[in-house]
């Protein structure tokens, strides 16, 4: 799927940068890869009515995943090999990005990942075509782990989506909490797109103080609705990773995710170190363009704010390295490597480094709750404090 071309008129005859975005467009993780796709197009759009990259438009070719890893891999060869695009900036849910990310490699193509979480895509699966340019789940293990254990209570049970995320996110966090002075007594993996959980929360019980949560999209819905519904959010604090509570997902909750705390890169609030000219840009037009998918009229969240932030990395990249197309890439990749990000209109979440050593990027992170359905920030941690050594050795190519 092509989108349309306003800026033919403007640009002449010069030749576009083709950049490829896979997104899970339908199946499990449709509901974010909607929101992320209007990231990737607020940026574009963005970049395309100033005078494109150093002079040439963006031309953006659209791929659905369909949220399967056989057919990510499919889409993503096709975009390599028949769209023959310059660069590709997307991947959502990790299963896919690590069924994608060797395909990359054997094509010599820059990766930008924009959503995906899982720890192994900048450890033990890292290569060197691929980049993170923002948070991973070891990073937030340590921001938030001292907070968990510090404020809330020192015994932790973990429940977490059963997948390559879920799986990487609950190693990180059982770390980080015991580290920090605590104790997980248990964990539970419940499969992806479970519509009823039941079965498996009623298992939970015992004495501990809190339940962790590792869900988001419509599985964040159905854990947050459940469990309060069996009492679990009564009898235990209530916390999590911020995909549970994210604004899209704040309407079907309702008065359920009330008191739950959670850590997330984002939160679309005017308030602290977030109230500035520029993240008020950045909500007004995701706002807007949020409305046209979703008539609830939603606010932003970050998988909007990482994928509009992804593209503008890549800008800032290809003006550093004088990119000139797929001859370039390691030009590309040199330039990426320890690039630095200011926060402003292109970063409205914060200063950014992408580290040179594993492409892993470290940011400030927001400790928040919700508050009368609203998020209310309760701690800034920043970047410099959610800092993980490098687990990566890149194989020469």
């Amino acid at each position: 799927m092509l989108v349309p071309a306003p800026w033919q008129a403007a640009f002449g005859q010069a030749k576009p940068y083709k950049i490829g975005t896979e997104q899970p467009l339908s199946g499990a993780g449709a509901a974010g890869g909607k929101t992320a796709l209007v990231g990737v197009q607020m940026a574009v759009d963005r970049i395309n009515k100033s005078g494109g990259i150093k002079g040439r438009p963006i031309e953006l070719i659209v791929a659905d995943d369909e949220s399967k890893p056989d057919v990510g891999r499919r889409k993503v060869e096709k975009l390599l090999v028949e769209d023959k695009v310059d660069v590709h900036v997307g991947g959502f849910l990790s299963n896919i990005c690590l069924a994608c990310m060797p395909v990359f490699e054997e094509y010599k193509v820059v990766n930008i990942i924009s959503v995906c979480l899982d720890t192994t895509l900048t450890t033990t699966k890292c290569n060197r075509y691929s980049f993170r340019p923002y948070d991973y789940a070891p990073a937030q293990a340590v921001a938030f782990a001292p907070y968990l254990v510090g404020k809330m209570g020192k015994k932790w049970y973990i429940a977490y989506a059963d997948y390559a995320w879920g799986q990487s996110t609950r190693d990180a966090y059982v770390q980080e909490i015991k580290k920090a002075g605590g104790e997980v007594v248990g964990t539970i993996g419940i499969p992806l797109g479970t519509a009823d959980m039941t079965p498996f929360l009623s298992k939970i019980s015992g004495d501990f103080d809190g339940l962790f949560g590792i869900f988001f999209g419509k599985d964040g819905v159905t854990i947050g609705n459940q469990a309060y519904d069996l009492g679990l959010t009564k009898k235990y604090k209530w916390a999590g990773d911020g995909a549970i509570a994210e604004s899209t997902n704040l309407p079907a909750l309702g008065n359920k995710i009330e008191g739950f705390v959670g850590i997330n890169r984002y939160v679309p609030v005017l308030e602290g170190v977030l109230n500035t000219p520029s993240h008020k840009k950045f909500m007004d037009d995701a706002v807007v363009r949020l409305k046209q998918i979703d008539p609830s009229g939603p606010l932003p969240d970050r998988y909007v704010q990482s994928n509009y932030e992804a593209i503008n990395a890549l800008k800032l990249g290809i003006e550093k390295s004088g990119f000139r197309g797929r001859e370039d890439t390691m030009k590309l990749i040199e330039a990426l490597e320890g690039l630095e990000m200011k926060e402003g209109d292109d970063f409205p979440q914060g200063d950014k480094v992408l580290r040179k050593e594993d492409h892993q990027a470290f940011i400030r992170e927001f400790v928040f709750d919700i508050k009368d359905g609203k998020f209310r920030i309760l701690e800034v941690v920043p970047k410099e404090k959610t800092i993980f050594p490098p687990d990566c050795k890149f194989v020469a190519t």
